[in-house]
């Protein structure tokens, strides 16, 4: 019983952001032009191959957020609005099983959305990012991190019709500050401390350190990174969940 909810609210899913591809297209080409538009202007006419490799994992972590949100959070934003979402409830299946189903659908869609638009400025700017073994927790960490916070706002979408507006502004926030168009490196340290407090930063910021500086796990824990990258998420998955049992609680009751 219990595999088959999941697989049968991951097929659901996947259908139904595959219904209308022509829209994720035309979004991930204005994301992608705006990307290396902004880096063009930021260097002065060219572009920065300092500045391209670190800002690129960064908007990759951006456009993963963003996507998984979007899937997340309208599909169920939906099924509160038509009234549906008590019907999605009876099942003996725990309630967390078709959420974890949503969250599965959508870290496959930001993660396939992300890779294929990051796929575009590399082969049109020629950019090169190394692989490395040690970058692999931080970036599972990373995605992990963003999924809690997708999750955070799947919670909030329960009981508040202003999520939309909630997560386009701290998407944007995460956009300007999580090193997308500036390393962080290059922020003032104010600016830089509060930018590590959004979700993905702290991540990029690993990252980052592991591709391009030939950081290791043990200089990045010794360093202080990935102990506040570990804590966030853990932190930020666990607001989530208590989170997700109250409002669901609350949902239901409205119904």
């Amino acid at each position: 019983m219990l595999p088959d909810v999941l697989r049968a609210e991951i097929g659901k899913g996947l259908r139904v952001q595959l219904a209308h591809p022509a829209g994720h297209v035309v979004t991930l080409l204005i994301s992608t032009m705006m990307y290396l538009g902004l880096q063009f202007v930021l260097g002065q006419g060219e572009l920065r191959q300092d500045l391209l490799p670190p800002t690129l994992v960064a908007i990759g972590g951006y456009w993963f957020l963003q996507y998984a949100g979007l899937v997340m959070v309208a599909d169920l934003v939906e099924e509160i609005r038509a009234g549906t979402f008590a019907q999605s409830q009876m099942s003996p299946a725990p309630p967390w099983l078709p959420m974890l189903g949503r969250l599965l659908t959508a870290s496959v869609f930001g993660l396939v959305v992300a890779a294929v638009a990051a796929l575009v400025p590399v082969l049109l700017a020629q950019i090169a990012v190394p692989l490395r073994w040690a970058a692999l927790l931080p970036a599972a960490l990373l995605g992990v991190d963003a999924l809690a916070f997708t999750f955070l706002l799947a919670a909030l979408a329960l009981v508040s019709p202003a999520v939309g507006a909630l997560q386009s502004l701290f998407t944007s926030l995460v956009l300007l500050l999580n090193g997308s168009f500036l390393p962080l490196h290059l922020y003032p340290d104010w600016l830089a401390a509060a930018a590590r407090l959004l979700p993905t930063t702290l991540g990029v910021e690993a990252l980052n350190r592991t591709l391009f500086e030939g950081g290791t796990l043990a200089g990045l824990w010794t360093g202080g990174t990935l102990p506040w990258l570990l804590a966030h998420t853990l932190v930020l998955a666990a607001v989530a969940g208590l989170l997700f049992v109250r409002n669901h609680r609350r949902a239901l009751e409205a119904s």
